[in-house]
């Protein structure tokens, strides 16, 4: 290591694990095969782009860990981005008040159930003969250290008083009085929103006196979301992410345009010569689909690219290249979460029958708007009947979306309207075929 910053950076992972007391040294059982680590270093930025720090991570080689020996469950739930988009809108209607915590080691919290032994890091020496390292607590990339973190905290926030969302098992709810505090949690990055400031500095106190907590002040800048705060509202925007695509796929400097698709444009898989490196392609699909989070106006673009990732061509490239150009244009473009909102849900739908030219299939876009803001979805359904009874049947959708986000539960909006545009009454038969489509992207 020639840079000291990065030295700087190891000799504080090490302390940290020490203090954490994360392992023992001691000899290797019998039979006991131990796992790898390796170094891997990162460097962070703000949202502006300057450096924030350099961070270095021992991570263990979890990859060769044995399934019912080394460990048994990995499953974590993390955040529902369409959660964070509504906690902004409610929050933006109602002035709430918007933090953000970090978690410092997250994973290195919680205590291992199964006896997991790790050879020593790359330039650490041990005081003794045997160089073994017994972890007692999770390491990164240890197979179950999401699944024992998420689990760690959970159990403090339910100690706590908070009610664990069914919708969104990341979304945590505390209620006193008028008091309302609302938890959401990405991994190690918590977002707190609340209508009490001194309620939500007990919790930050709580939480610790828990873990080594980071608080990063008032919400900026949220897995990769910038978070403008006006007298008039909330703004959510991926600006430096878009640029990051255009920097990363050398289109920083290309002309912009207006529009992000041409008109009249039908891909197929049968035109044009197939790619050479299909792994370009297939990476810029699957950045906008990130990017899809705050510009619903790619959505229906995105949603016909990804459908092509298998066995890209020329045409379907120059399309992603057409996308890139019109985000050169509107790189900031976003979402508007205005104060002055009656936190009305609507809901538009709309088809084009058997549009679909390699399947003869129909497109059906839907969106929901919250605070009017919008979850757009495309499906496409080879029966042009269930168009019609999709447009029939916002009356019901309404319902099902905002009691799937839990909205009126966990915010207790007294407020929240639900217009019928259409009463309808739907037999047993037709309503799980609704359902059906509802929930699924290929019917």
């Amino acid at each position: 290591m020639r840079h000291p910053h990065w030295r700087n950076a190891m000799a504080a992972e090490i302390q940290a694990l020490k203090t954490n007391h994360t392992w023992i040294l001691q000899p290797l059982p019998p039979g006991k095969k131990p796992i790898g680590c390796k170094w891997v270093f990162k460097t962070k930025f703000r949202a502006d782009g300057s450096i924030e720090q350099h961070k270095a991570r021992l991570v263990a080689k979890g990859y060769t860990q044995i399934e019912g020996l080394d460990y048994h469950g990995t499953f974590a739930p993390v955040a529902k981005l369409v959660t964070v988009r509504c906690i902004l809108a409610v929050a933006a209607a109602r002035q709430w008040h918007l933090f953000q915590l970090d978690v410092n080691n997250a994973f290195l919290h919680d205590n291992l159930n199964e006896k997991v032994y790790m050879s020593p890091s790359p330039g650490y020496s041990t005081p003794t003969a045997t160089p073994i390292f017994h972890l007692q607590k999770s390491i990164y990339d240890l197979k179950q250290a999401s699944c024992n973190w998420f689990f760690k905290l959970c159990s403090v926030l339910l100690a706590a008083g908070f009610i664990q969302s069914q919708a969104d098992h990341s979304f945590f709810k505390l209620s006193q009085g008028q008091s309302s505090t609302f938890i959401l949690v990405y991994i190690d990055d918590i977002l707190i929103a609340g209508n009490d400031l001194p309620a939500i500095t007990n919790f930050k106190t709580m939480l610790a006196h828990r873990f080594h907590i980071k608080d990063l002040g008032k919400l900026k800048y949220f897995l990769g979301l910038k978070v403008a705060h006006s007298p008039t509202g909330i703004s959510l925007n991926q600006r430096k992410y878009a640029l990051d695509i255009l920097a990363d796929s050398g289109h920083l400097g290309t002309r912009p345009t207006t529009f992000p698709m041409e008109q009249n444009l039908k891909l197929n898989n049968v035109d044009g010569d197939l790619l050479p490196d299909p792994s370009s392609f297939r990476r810029l699909v699957r950045r906008l689909i990130y990017l899809t989070i705050t510009r619903p106006d790619i959505v229906f673009l995105v949603n016909i690219l990804s459908q092509f990732m298998h066995q890209p061509r020329q045409p379907h490239y120059d399309a992603v290249v057409r996308v890139l150009c019109y985000i050169k244009f509107t790189p900031g473009q976003g979402l508007f979460f205005p104060a002055s909102s009656n936190l009305q849900v609507s809901a538009y739908s709309d088809s084009d029958w058997a549009s679909c030219p390699l399947t003869r299939r129909s497109t059906i876009g839907f969106l929901f708007s919250l605070a009017l803001v919008l979850f757009p979805s495309v499906l496409r359904s080879n029966r042009p009947s269930l168009v019609l009874l999709l447009k029939l049947s916002i009356g019901l959708l309404l319902p099902l979306f905002v009691n799937s986000h839990g909205l009126k539960h966990f915010f207790m909006i007294s407020t929240f309207t639900i217009p019928n545009p259409c009463s309808y009454t739907m037999t047993t038969k037709w309503l799980f075929t609704l359902l059906r489509i509802l929930f699924s992207t290929n019917v």
